[in-house]
C-alpha cells in the first residue's frame, strides 16, 4: 500500500496565510486597544502628559507674553501709560515672533537640552550630596579611626587644632 500525497493546494497555502495574517492584525488590534485603555486609565488617574520641550517652550512663552501685556504698571505713569503698554505689547510681540520659527523648525533640540538639563542636575545633585556627606562625616568610606584622629577630644595630648570663635 503506497500512501498518496494528495494533490498540493494552492488555496490551502492561501487560505492559512489569511489565517495568519487575520490572526497578527486581531493581535496587533488588540495590542493597541490595550494600550489605549491604559493610557486613558492614566491620563484619568494623573491628568494629561506634559508635552515635549517645545511644546512646553511654547507654553511658558505664550503665558509669559500674556503677563507681559496685561501689566498696567504705575511707573508709566497716566500719560505714559498707554503709549508704554503699546510699546511692551509691540516688543512681547516681536519676541513671540523670533521664538515660535525657532521651536517649531527644532523641536528635537529641545528635547536634547531638557534630557542635558536633567542631566546636568544629576551630576549636580550627585557632587553636592557626596560633599554633604563629607562635611558632616557621614561618608561610609572614611575610616572611624580617622575621625577620631580629626577631632580635638578636648585633652591637649593631640595634635588638634583649637578655632577661637570669638
Amino acid at each position: 500500500m503506497s500512501e498518496e500525497l494528495p494533490p498540493s493546494d494552492t488555496d490551502g497555502e492561501e487560505a492559512a496565510d489569511e489565517v495568519r495574517a487575520t490572526d497578527a492584525d486581531a493581535w496587533a488590534t488588540a495590542c493597541a486597544e490595550d494600550l489605549e485603555a491604559e493610557q486613558a486609565r492614566r491620563r484619568d488617574r494623573y491628568g494629561p502628559p506634559p508635552g515635549s520641550a517645545a511644546e512646553e517652550l511654547k507654553k511658558l512663552v505664550d503665558a509669559v507674553a500674556d503677563k507681559l501685556s496685561g501689566i498696567q504698571s504705575p511707573l508709566f505713569g497716566a500719560v505714559a501709560g498707554p503709549a508704554a503698554e503699546q510699546v511692551v505689547r509691540q516688543v512681547v510681540q516681536q519676541a513671540k515672533a523670533a521664538v515660535e520659527p525657532v521651536i517649531e523648525r527644532n523641536p528635537d533640540v529641545f528635547d536634547h537640552l531638557a534630557a542635558a538639563g536633567n542631566e546636568l542636575l544629576a551630576a549636580y545633585r550627585s557632587a553636592v550630596e557626596a560633599q554633604e556627606r563629607r562635611w558632616s562625616g557621614r561618608d561610609d568610606r572614611i575610616d572611624p579611626r580617622d575621625l577620631d584622629d580629626r577631632h580635638d577630644r578636648g585633652d591637649d595630648s593631640g595634635p588638634g587644632e583649637r578655632i577661637d570663635l570669638d
